[in-house]
């Protein structure tokens, strides 16, 4: 009877240490490599507004043309790496630009956190899911991250610091990247890209294509103008179906 109850107590021992055991576990799991996530949706009405500019930080963004829309919306998913609600929401107060306004016939889209803060929340970043009537213009200031724009049948500008870009079915495009892949695919107007480095391909473009890039390939195809290639810096280049002249002039 003694040691039945010995080993029953040892046994409720071993039990309570491993429950304490498992939750301290947990709790450093939740401390290490929890992140916050908030979602917040904004919507300005079109009527007036013939550009949308966005300024934007790190964090990946889509902008999609859609028909008949008579509003910008903008899907903004926030997100505080290695930072409990409380710690989250001071970072985003103190340190985060979110704001969608109309000035004049420019919407303005800005969202960033401040990069010169340290500890919680260094590596926060704002991913974007933007919808835009479909012949609205499109200026963006990207500074990391992956950048998708489809179907904006205005005309397109990117100025973008890294990450990769695609764009598909877009009036005339201006990029000024200084690294990661761009892929273009139909555009009604003319494509000048100015490139740091990475990989280029060009194809389906109306009008015609200037390339100045530093280093990577560069692919065109099916051209309906010229193409000017000012600098193709390293990397192999392939030109084909162009209906004007080339040129290149490196």
């Amino acid at each position: 009877m003694v040691s039945e109850t010995f080993e029953y107590e040892q046994k409720g021992i071993f039990m309570r240490s491993f429950i304490v055991i498992a939750m301290f576990a947990v709790s450093l799991a939740q401390a290490d490599w929890s992140d916050y996530e908030e979602i917040r949706n904004m919507d300005l009405p079109a009527d007036g507004i013939s550009e949308l500019s966005i300024k934007a930080g790190a964090g990946s963004m889509d902008v999609t043309g859609v028909s008949g829309l008579d509003k910008i919306s903008v899907k903004a998913t926030v997100v505080v790496p290695n930072a409990d609600e409380d710690e989250a929401l001071k970072v985003m107060e103190n340190k985060m630009t979110l704001t969608l306004d109309q000035h004049g016939s420019e919407a303005q889209l800005n969202a960033w956190f401040d990069g010169s803060f340290m500890g919680f929340g260094s590596d926060a970043h704002i991913a974007l899911e933007v919808s835009v009537p479909q012949g609205l213009s499109v200026n963006i200031d990207d500074g990391s991250g992956s950048l998708d724009v489809i179907d904006v049948a205005g005309d397109v500008t990117i100025d973008d610091g890294s990450g990769s870009i695609d764009v598909k079915n877009v009036a005339s495009l201006k990029i000024d990247d200084g690294s990661g892949s761009i892929d273009v695919d139909d555009a009604s107007g003319d494509v000048s890209i100015v490139d740091g480095s990475g990989s280029i391909s060009v194809d389906h473009v109306k009008g015609s294509v200037t390339v100045d890039d530093g280093s990577g390939s560069i692919k065109i195809s099916d051209v309906e103008n010229d193409v000017i290639i000012i600098d193709d810096g390293s990397g192999s280049l392939t030109i084909k179906n162009v209906r004007g002249n080339v040129d290149q002039e490196t």
